[in-house]
């Protein structure tokens, strides 16, 4: 802590905050199963002022937890942070079995099979869980939380210490389809869907809670002038990024006849970074654990008083994301990936 500046008044020597007292770092845990466009997201991360990355915890998603650790590894030695330790995480679902990996939309390493050597850092000794609970732990209030895959390591930290959630400052979460088509199945997102059992343990367990859903994400997107202002500026990692958005934007296509990319974990940095470029609606969230509707984020917006108690019933009321400014929030990665 610094020692600021002494200034005298009435005899009197009054101690003086130094500029890094007035403002305090903004302490973040990123969970995350790089792939495309948390890498962007990532390097975003280590861009923005007054952040400090305190970890990257990796998760299944855009590819194998194996995988995302490997990248998550690479991106920190990109950025110049090998600093910053990589906590591996579960490599399946709360309830086990094979996970779900989108290689088809981010290649089968997660960086859109561009050549990338291995990085030459180690991932952290403990588990992703284990980094959440500690870190947590020693700055209580202080860390928030950007989970931007599947919600396993943040379940299981809850597991682990159910103090956790009181202790953790925020939880934002990229997740969710709400009053909106899923792109896992026509009702579910992909991150919840993967696991769907520990999204509900961490929207129904009481910590602050704001939630990015596909109905904000697919609003907002980089189109091809976009990336070719991106490769044109003068940014640190713009060449890589735009070098592995090429099989995102293949993909993006092939799918919706569009080449622009959503921008669904940097528009989720943003909501943590940025929320004032959202508005966002309180209420109960639970997620469909069984059948067909697997993954499907429901939420309770209080416009009817039940009779009888429900599912819904009891539970603390999050954040989700409701509107969004694409414009400027479009700008706002901009500016974080052009210098």
């Amino acid at each position: 802590m610094g020692q600021g500046s002494m200034e005298a008044t009435n005899g009197h020597q009054i101690q003086q905050p130094a500029a890094a007292e007035e403002k305090k770092m903004m302490k973040v845990i990123i969970d995350t199963d790089p792939g495309i466009d948390d890498s962007v997201a990532i390097m975003m991360a280590f861009q923005a002022p007054g952040v400090e990355v305190l970890g990257l915890t990796t998760i299944f998603g855009n590819c194998t937890t194996a995988y995302a650790t490997r990248n998550a590894l690479i991106l920190c030695e990109k950025a110049g942070r090998s600093d910053v330790p990589v906590a591996e995480g579960s490599a399946e679902p709360l309830k086990g079995g094979k996970p779900c990996v989108a290689d088809f939309v981010h290649g089968s390493d997660g960086l859109g099979n561009v050549p990338v050597p291995d990085p030459t850092t180690k991932k952290a000794e403990q588990t992703a869980a284990e980094f959440l609970v500690d870190q947590v732990s020693r700055f209580p209030g202080e860390v928030s939380v950007l989970a931007l895959g599947p919600l396993t390591n943040v379940a299981l930290a809850i597991k682990m210490d159910p103090s956790f959630v009181s202790k953790v400052k925020k939880i934002v979460v990229l997740g969710g389809a709400f009053f909106a088509a899923g792109n896992a199945t026509p009702s579910a997102e992909a991150n919840i869907h993967s696991d769907a059992e520990a999204a509900d343990i961490v929207f129904t367990c009481g910590a602050d809670i704001a939630v990015v859903g596909l109905n904000i994400t697919t609003q907002v997107s980089f189109t091809v002038a976009d990336l070719a202002e991106l490769r044109g500026s003068a940014g640190k990692h713009a060449q890589f990024l735009c070098d592995i958005c090429k099989f995102y934007s293949d993909w993006h296509f092939k799918s919706y006849g569009d080449p622009a990319v959503f921008l669904h974990d940097p528009v989720s940095l943003a909501a943590l970074l940025r929320p004032e470029l959202f508005t966002f609606r309180e209420g109960v969230v639970r997620v469909e654990t069984q059948g067909i509707c697997r993954g499907h984020t429901s939420m309770d917006m209080g416009l009817k008083k039940f009779n009888t108690e429900n599912a819904w019933s009891g539970y603390t009321p999050i954040s989700v994301a409701w509107t969004v400014d694409k414009a400027k929030v479009v700008a706002f990665v901009k500016d974080l990936l052009t210098v």
